[in-house]
């Protein structure tokens, strides 16, 4: 039984690939018998011809991969193609090291442990590079409340 006019008609109709065209096995006489496109029409209708689904690609592994990733694993030298600077540039690791040093800055403020004024000379200093981290920040501020 040969159903290659039937196809081709349903894969218009329905506006997909002929491979994406099936035909119910069932009916596969009647709907050999059909050959314009109004009977057609009728046996998509019927549910006798259908669109099959787009076939995707499975991101399983993708998202296992960086599932992994996230926790820090496959993240070795070997696993390195650009340089440390084209990995996170010198831009994001500043931007990265003042957010987090200014969150702590105002932290302390709401705490109390500063007033306005450190606040302002602290945030200068932050500006300028002169703390390397947060817990450098930390140090320098119980240096502060110690000297008082």
């Amino acid at each position: 039984m040969d159903l290659k006019i039937q196809k081709r008609l349903a894969a218009e109709l329905l506006k997909v690939g002929e491979s994406r065209v099936w035909i119910n096995p069932e009916n596969a006489e009647e709907i050999s018998k059909s050959i314009t496109k109004e009977d057609i029409r009728e046996l998509i209708a019927q549910g006798q011809i259908k669109a099959k689904k787009v076939k995707g690609v499975s991101r399983g592994r993708a998202k296992e991969l960086q599932a992994q990733r996230k926790k820090g694993r496959k993240k070795g030298h070997g696993k390195r193609k650009g340089t440390a600077n084209a990995r996170l540039n010198d831009k994001e690791k500043w931007m990265n090291k003042v957010r987090a040093l200014r969150r702590k800055l105002n932290y302390f403020k709401k705490q109390g442990e500063i007033d306005s004024k450190k606040h302002r000379e602290l945030y200068l200093k932050i500006k300028g590079n002169f703390f390397r981290s947060a817990s450098h920040l930390e140090s320098y501020i119980e240096k502060l409340k110690r000297g008082k």
